[in-house]
């Protein structure tokens, strides 16, 4: 009878595509998560996924994200996270302690979602050096402020800083994103977001299949934007926290703010990274399906491959994401919690 029941979820799982897809990384002590991609167009492809902040649930989005690149779409990732050193558990208010980062320096795609971190400079040498590689970078939500050196100016990575001056001004955020933290434009907590298509751009593969964008996050304020910037979605402002709630009517949205778009980035080896960058990206906006096929359909463009005509994003297992909010952060979770 066991038999039975194994071979039926065996062949359960083929049919989902989840069979093909493994965490090489299935010790429950190893810090970081590793998910094999199955046979696919993103075959020999590797992402990683670099989470990190303390509001945003990175932790929980990033995961399930690189399960879909996996089990979907073929490509090989690994999902990093900040961990508490004491105890192995991941931790988001542990902005020194990234383990596992060295997965960079082999990396095709990097997609990043910290907020004020500050590593080590031996760590953060491998950021350094992938920002000026001239390979795809995608950001998300807070990655605008990803790093934080808080006036340090020993190190030479302080430039990183979301406030930044001289020739990195802004830092990683504006020089390399497009903008750096500005401000809350809509209203923390109570006013939504919806994605308005840019219709100069409404043909860009990015948007592939993607109409209808929409997150509980706020619209982020963006000034610094420079005209090599191809805004894709525009965040409008809503009365409220459904989908359903009306625009609101004013200078909030006259005109709407960058909420999603493509630049390049030169770094000192000469090469143009292909860079997206949205100010969306919490784990509760990712339960928008548009808006994970607009991410996907990143990864695609980024590494230069043809974007799907319809990508599939469907969920890979259960997805419960935490409302945002600081300090309400799973606790005692370790990242082989996420292995599949």
């Amino acid at each position: 009878m066991k038999q039975h029941i194994y071979a039926t979820v065996f062949l359960s799982l083929f049919a989902i595509g989840q069979v093909p897809v493994s965490a090489s990384g299935a010790d429950e002590d190893q810090l970081w998560v590793e998910y094999k991609g199955s046979d696919g167009p993103g075959k020999g492809k590797h992402v990683v996924l670099f989470s990190g902040d303390d509001e945003y649930r990175s932790e929980e989005a990033l995961p399930q994200l690189g399960k879909i690149l996996a089990v979907r779409h073929g490509f090989d990732c690994t999902v990093l996270f900040s961990v508490n050193p004491d105890d192995g558990t991941i931790n988001p208010e542990e902005k020194t302690n990234i383990p596992g980062i060295e997965a960079i320096a082999k990396a095709d795609l990097l997609i990043i979602a910290t907020r004020f971190r500050k590593l080590p400079d031996d760590e953060m040498k491998y950021v350094d050096d992938y920002v000026n590689s001239g390979k795809p970078i995608i950001g998300m939500r807070t990655a605008t402020h990803a790093f934080n050196y808080g006036g340090d100016k020993a190190s030479p990575y302080a430039k990183y800083s979301y406030n930044a001056g001289g020739d990195w001004e802004g830092g990683f955020g504006q020089q390399v994103l497009g903008d750096t933290w500005i401000s809350h434009h809509g209203h923390h907590k109570v006013e939504s977001t919806r994605g308005i298509i840019d219709w100069q751009h409404r043909n860009h593969p990015i948007l592939n299949s993607v109409r209808d964008v929409w997150g509980p996050t706020d619209v982020y304020g963006i000034r610094n934007l420079g005209d090599d910037a191809k805004v894709l979605l525009h965040g409008q402002v809503l009365k409220g926290m459904q989908p359903t709630d009306e625009p609101v009517v004013g200078e909030k949205n006259n005109p709407m703010m960058p909420l999603f778009w493509t630049k390049t980035f030169t770094g000192s080896s000469g090469k143009a990274s292909r860079v997206v960058n949205t100010t969306m990206g919490s784990s509760t906006d990712l339960e928008c399906e548009d808006l994970r096929r607009a991410l996907v359909n990143s990864v695609y463009w980024g590494l230069e491959m043809d974007v799907p005509a319809q990508a599939d994003v469907d969920f890979v297992g259960e997805y419960n994401p935490t409302p945002y909010g600081f300090g309400n952060y799973q606790k005692g979770i370790k990242p082989s919690a996420h292995n599949l």
